[in-house]
């Protein structure tokens, strides 16, 4: 995967709304896990990027996303809720694009993706 280029008010926005006051990778998966539970408008609808291990979702596939699991956070891995085949279940934020969402919600997870990329 190729790294992202520097985006300055992106890395300004996660450091000083995200990750602010972490000190540890266990704290900042917190923050993060924070960030998008707050700002995230659920539901909304969301495309599979890729094919990823733990999920059953294939390429493309579009999902409705309704909000955030209990799923501990780690650094690396935020999860968010789907409604699929008739259930809920939590799959990788990193494997979905938004496609029906507002603003703030696909600023939110373009600054997930960012981070990861980074």
């Amino acid at each position: 995967m190729t790294r992202s280029e520097k985006d300055e008010d992106r890395e300004e926005r996660i450091e000083m709304e995200i990750i602010v006051d972490t000190y540890s990778p266990e704290e900042q998966a917190m923050g993060w896990h924070a960030y998008l539970d707050d700002t995230l408008d659920f539901p909304f609808e969301a495309r599979c990027l890729t094919e990823r291990e733990e999920s059953p979702l294939k390429e493309g596939e579009t999902v409705r996303v309704i909000g955030m699991p209990t799923t501990e956070p780690t650094p690396r891995k935020q999860f968010v809720t789907i409604e699929w085949k008739n259930r809920e279940l939590g799959v990788p934020l990193k494997q979905l694009e938004p496609v029906d969402a507002n603003s703030t919600t696909e600023q939110a997870i373009a600054d997930w993706h960012y981070w990861l990329d980074r």
